[in-house]
């Protein structure tokens, strides 16, 4: 993506973000969270999207054990970072011996003792560069029975630089590089449960929401289908109307009930989903939440389609995370490549050495100086190489499976999207719509009571307009909600979710990975 399109889809994120309703969030800490969660507040607990959203990042399990992810993988990052450190060893040696020998040509015997104690201690270090280190310090006390006692001290140091294989910076920092990514992507995983996880709780807090204005509107229709109910009573105690009128309006009344029934049980399923989503494991199930945030946006905004797909290429944690796969099958051929060459080390060893009959005098070499140098080459090639050679190969067919793998997952995610915006437009223009046929529905019922009072319409007629204001009411609200719903699985699928709301989560920048 050149650089005018990264402008381009900057932008507009930044454009839809200021057009869309968004959620501002500042997740309490853990004390205040669970003070709340504790109290039963009587009889429903005010409940906000906001609140729904902060709760749920803070109460959810899942959430729990998926934030230890990226911190076990730093683990590993540190563990291939400690190759580098310094080590300081250390060794003490003890030993005696006693033989006898015998000498053949005076034929005699004799025994022969030997003592001898040493001690060394000293740092060793492997560097980056394919250089090995040693510093070291060697004391001997040695004791025979034909010699009195001395004391040998010796300073060295020791160089091993490998010249071909493992010589390059940039294959002996291949597992280090590796690790990191590796903890860049559990990062990624995180970002997209989270979002999910913000996702979920949304669409459960809006089903709520609409199972509680679907009860209102059943309300609202039963004390509609009573009162109907009474005027054709009335109307027939006055002989105004035949008593069979009375059996349609009983009707209407008792459908009314059936859905009030049903709708209060699918509201206290709705309470009982969100609940286990953002509520604390000692929280009461029983209580209830009375959700606040209204359902209609203040403005149903949808940009192009082609937009939400370059920022869900851009974003999207799953594509990401292939990409740092792909990322990793690079330095992986790396290395490979890196074993394909023989082992040819240069070695060097410089030390200095005295003794003396006595320790401090052994380092100061007051009864003589010494020194010792080594110098070499070392080589290595296995025959024919194979096994080098299969890796190699390996490494390079992994990362060409991972390419594929990353243009299928683009192309779904192409496809994802676009489904996913054609839902969302679908849902605004359905909106529109049936809002259209509420107004209607409601002018059609207003004529036909006015025509069952002054006697030319009946009651079935009324009770069978007041039925279809219902469900156009019905339809309405579901379809608003729908679309709040469609929107927030648009910015799931493009990968801004978690932008558009204001939540940090680790893994969202995306410039990390490309």
């Amino acid at each position: 993506m050149g650089a005018g399109a990264l402008l381009f889809c900057t932008a507009v994120l930044a454009v839809s973000a200021a057009n869309a309703q968004e959620l501002r969030l500042e997740i309490p800490p853990n004390d205040r969270v669970a003070t709340e969660t504790a109290v039963t507040p009587d009889p429903a607990a005010a409940l906000s999207l906001e609140d729904a959203v902060a709760m749920a990042l803070q109460n959810a399990p899942g959430l729990r054990a998926e934030r230890l992810g990226p911190l076990i993988q730093g683990t590993f990052e540190a563990q291939e970072r400690a190759v580098f450190d310094p080590v300081l060893f250390a060794e003490v040696e003890l030993a005696r011996d006693r033989s006898i020998r015998q000498f053949q040509e005076i034929q005699v015997q004799e025994a022969f003792r030997s003592e001898r104690e040493r001690a060394e201690a000293g740092l060793r270090q492997t560097l980056p560069t394919g250089t090995e280190l040693t510093l070291s310090l060697r004391n001997t006390r040695t004791e025979s029975s034909r010699a009195r006692e001395q004391y040998t001290g010796r300073a060295g140091i020791s160089l091993t630089q490998a010249l071909l294989r493992g010589g390059r910076i940039e294959s002996n920092l291949v597992r280090l590089r590796q690790a990191a990514l590796d903890v860049t992507a559990s990062e990624y995983e995180l970002r997209g449960f989270v979002e999910r996880l913000v996702a979920d709780v949304e669409a459960a807090y809006w089903d709520t929401v609409l199972a509680a204005e679907d009860i209102a509107i059943y309300e609202e229709a039963l004390d509609v289908a009573e009162r109907q109910l009474r005027e054709t009573q009335a109307r027939i105690r006055a002989g105004d109307r035949p008593e069979t009128e009375e059996i349609g309006a009983r009707a209407e009344a008792a459908l009314r009930r059936q859905g009030l029934i049903d709708a209060r049980t699918a509201l206290a399923r709705a309470q009982d989903r969100l609940a286990r989503l953002i509520r604390a494991e000692t929280a009461d199930w029983e209580q209830r939440f009375d959700l606040t945030s209204p359902p209609a946006p203040q403005e149903y905004v949808l940009e192009p389609v082609a937009d939400y797909i370059a920022l869900g290429l851009l974003y999207r944690p799953d594509l990401n995370e292939t990409r740092l796969r792909i990322q990793r099958g690079d330095l992986e051929i790396v290395q490979t490549r890196n074993g394909l060459l023989p082992r040819l080390d240069f070695f060097l060893t410089l030390g200095a050495s005295g003794y003396a009959e006595s320790f401090s005098a052994s380092l100061r070499g007051d009864q003589g100086n010494g020194y010792d140098l080594v110098g070499g080459l070392r080589f290595e090639l296995p025959l024919g190489n194979r096994a080098a050679d299969a890796a190699f190969s390996r490494a390079r067919l992994t990362r060409e499976q991972t390419r594929a793998a990353l243009d299928s997952l683009e192309r779904l995610a192409i496809q994802d999207i676009r489904a996913s915006w054609l839902e969302a437009d679908r849902a605004r223009a359905q909106v529109r719509a049936r809002e259209e046929t509420v107004a209607l529905q409601r002018e059609l019922l207003r004529v036909e009571e006015i025509r069952f009072r002054v006697g030319t319409g009946t009651a079935l007629a009324v009770a069978q307009a007041q039925r279809d204001v219902l469900e156009s009411e019905l339809s309405l609200r579901e379809a608003t909600v729908r679309f709040r719903q469609a929107s927030t699985e648009l910015l799931l699928q493009s990968g801004t979710l978690l932008l558009h709301r204001g939540i940090d989560s680790p893994g969202d920048d995306s410039e990390q990975s490309l």
